[in-house]
């Protein structure tokens, strides 16, 4: 069998395009014109054998091929990056202090802190796990450098839009909501100030639904052991959910469509220090592609 020794620079515009969902997009953030964009692309097909994109509306979309293809090439730059920081970050020093929702506890602060430490040992990480609104505080009074947080509206001075993420009804595993039993609509949630919270009973109120509070909880733990024995439903995104609980798709329910929730970085400063910033770049990749594969 031939060996076929894939171009990273290839690579590197396939998975460009494909996280920013526009080629044209991804030419103007490489520096490249569309024309030799194409190029790219049409080599990555040679080299893979198989076409990895097919024309899908006025865009492009993936071939079976092509999700494969892209899998492969994420933990390829990833690990052409890594090396590349390991190599020139060694002299990289400091202290980062990280705050995170507790919804990415799995789902990305494991691999986010393990491609660091390994790049740049020599970088001390403090993570503090925490409701929304004490992250954005930490960050504005100085006593965080950096947090993933959702966007609740509040305008911070030196915030970056990461993404978006759908919000869902979540019940237990194997739960169908809402029950036709007359009853107002129990809901779990978080203790007050709770955007999520705030955000259900809004559209609940609007849609003529009656519901209560049948549960509240300080931690997401206790949100999902409510959630999974039964007490109610909860309003949440798809991220860092449990094996007790699903998000309910629209068309399993009568309940409301909540539409999206912005995911913002947010830093302390405008200018972060070296460490900071190679952190949030990869927290950043981290999430595109955990985006990618949702």
């Amino acid at each position: 069998m031939r060996r076929v020794n894939f171009d990273l620079d290839v690579l590197r515009t396939f998975v460009t395009g494909m996280e920013l969902g526009s080629f044209a997009r991804a030419a103007d953030r490489l520096g490249r014109s569309t024309s030799a964009v194409s190029a790219q692309l049409k080599k990555l097909e040679e080299q893979a054998g198989t076409p990895v994109l097919r024309k899908s509306g006025r865009g492009m979309a993936l071939t079976e091929a092509g999700e494969t293809m892209l899998a492969y090439a994420r933990r390829l730059l990833e690990l052409n990056d890594e090396a590349a920081a390991a190599l020139h970050g060694a002299e990289l020093e400091g202290w980062v202090r990280l705050g995170l929702q507790e919804d990415f506890g799995e789902s990305l602060l494991t691999d986010v802190l393990g491609r660091f430490a390994r790049a740049h040992p020599r970088v001390k990480v403090e993570v503090r796990i925490a409701r929304n609104a004490e992250l954005l505080e930490r960050v504005a009074s100085g006593r965080l450098d950096l947090a993933l947080a959702w966007d609740a509206g509040a305008t911070m001075p030196h915030a970056e839009r990461v993404g978006t993420v759908p919000l869902r009804w979540i019940a237990g595993a194997g739960a169908i909501w809402p029950r036709d039993d007359g009853e107002p609509l129990p809901l779990v949630m978080l203790e007050a100030p709770c955007i999520m919270c705030t955000a259900a009973t809004t559209a609940l109120d609007r849609a003529n639904i009656p519901w209560r509070i049948a549960f509240t909880s300080a931690s997401l733990a206790g949100t999902w052991a409510a959630v999974a024995a039964g007490l109610g439903v909860s309003l949440r995104t798809p991220c860092g959910l449990p094996a007790s609980v699903r998000a309910l798709l629209p068309h399993e329910t009568v309940l409301p469509s909540l539409g999206e929730l912005g995911l913002c970085l947010h830093r302390a400063e405008a200018e972060s220090s070296p460490a900071v910033e190679r952190l949030a770049a990869i927290i950043t990749q981290q999430w595109q592609g955990l985006a990618l594969a949702a």
